[in-house]
């Protein structure tokens, strides 16, 4: 006798009646680049699950990233652009929650839980690109102010965020990195232009520039810049794989009520053994997807749960497991896509199917917060070459 399904916990059914009540149906409005943030992200809170992830101790639920994934999974089976909107201030906040003071972690953190806000990270630079290392971006300390000065490429959430983390060459030192939180309405942070993304288009990214601006020194996090930036990374690359699993779980599904209703040769399309196999396939891929996305996050959570947590991550910096997860699933997701879309024929080619807009969405996995070629030099250089013959 096969066994009932366990029930879901509290929070992830509300987290699908959202996806069924919010996102299912609404996919011209998710995909039309409306004005952000769009409304329905303030109902998502209405739900007492906004930033779900923030401690207790500032009000919030404190949920695992294990829990995190099944959440992200859920909300980017609806829509991903969402799920990355409402997902991505994890980045901001846990870099803030590791390594701010107890002030700063307790006037933005504790006000992010009780006023359902977002936040803003800002690394990456047109010139810099996947090196951060060169980034133009510099601060400098006059007195008891730091002043902030240049340009940020590519930041999601910046200009509706509570506040930002900007991450900064120090001025005069070559290698030396600040990560500095500066409140969104700071005199100086001009947001250039929300860019025209292909997918994803219900999130808002956005290039900013930083005119002089200036904030209390005690707004700097202690550490290195680059690889306290390292160290938030590592939560957002997990979820952003996660939403590699539900695109590629929303276009199975698709793909089944295509095959019910299609007929090929005097039968159901779901009759024929060649779409079968590929949805066996399909089957095999978004389980091995979900695995390594929870394997990932309990090894986030066993460090995160140590004494010392905040040292051990920066003692690691960059997660294996967060990288190889992220190339996985992003490489994995895109074939998932690619290959469902084929199977739609020339529909799949329209923008009338659905299965075009999340083929656009599942290609983000693999580009941002490093691209693949990138990721993969990293894992070569960090974790393929032995210690004993890095020169």
């Amino acid at each position: 006798m096969e066994r009932p399904m366990p029930r879901p916990p509290e929070y992830l059914r509300k987290v699908q009646d959202f996806v069924r009540r919010e996102l299912i149906g609404s996919e011209e409005l998710l995909d039309s680049l409306a004005p952000a943030p769009l409304p329905l992200y303030g109902r998502f809170a209405d739900t007492g699950l906004a930033n779900w992830w923030l401690p207790k101790r500032f009000g919030g639920m404190e949920l695992s990233l294990e829990e995190s994934v099944q959440i992200v999974s859920e909300l980017s089976y609806g829509d991903a652009g969402a799920a990355f909107t409402l997902f991505i201030p994890v980045l901001t906040t846990s870099m803030v929650g590791w390594y701010g003071s107890e002030e700063l972690q307790e006037r933005y953190l504790g006000a992010m839980a009780a006023d359902n806000s977002f936040c803003a990270t800002l690394g990456s630079e047109h010139e810099a690109g996947s090196e951060l290392a060169r980034m133009s971006t510099v601060v400098r300390r006059e007195g008891d102010e730091l002043v902030l000065s240049g340009q940020k490429a590519f930041s999601t959430n910046t200009d509706f965020g509570r506040f930002l983390v900007v991450v900064a060459r120090v001025e005069g030192a070559a290698s030396e990195y600040l990560a500095v939180v500066v409140p969104r309405d700071t005199p100086g942070v001009v947001v250039d232009k929300r860019w025209d993304v292909v997918g994803l288009r219900s999130s808002a990214t956005y290039q900013v520039s930083l005119n002089e601006v200036r904030v209390p020194a005690g707004n700097a996090l202690k550490g290195n810049g680059l690889r306290i930036l390292e160290v938030g990374l590592n939560a957002s690359r997990i979820l952003i794989a996660t939403t590699a699993l539900g695109i590629a779980r929303r276009a199975r599904d698709l793909c089944m009520d295509y095959a019910k209703a299609k007929v090929v040769k005097g039968a159901p399309l779901v009759n024929n053994p060649v779409f079968a196999a590929k949805l066996g396939q399909f089957e095999m891929q978004i389980d091995v997807m979900a695995n390594q996305c929870l394997a990932a996050a309990r090894e986030y959570d066993a460090i995160a749960a140590g004494a010392n947590a905040g040292a051990e991550f920066l003692r690691q910096g960059t997660l294996k497991s967060a990288v190889t997860t992220k190339m996985f699933c992003g490489q994995v997701g895109w074939e998932v896509l690619s290959a469902a879309s084929e199977m739609f024929g020339g529909v799949g080619f329209t923008s009338e199917a659905l299965i075009g807009k999340l083929l656009r969405d599942v290609r983000y996995v693999s580009i941002v917060e490093g691209g693949d070629d990138v990721l993969r030099e990293l894992v070569f250089s960090r974790y393929v070459v032995p210690v004993s013959k890095r020169r």
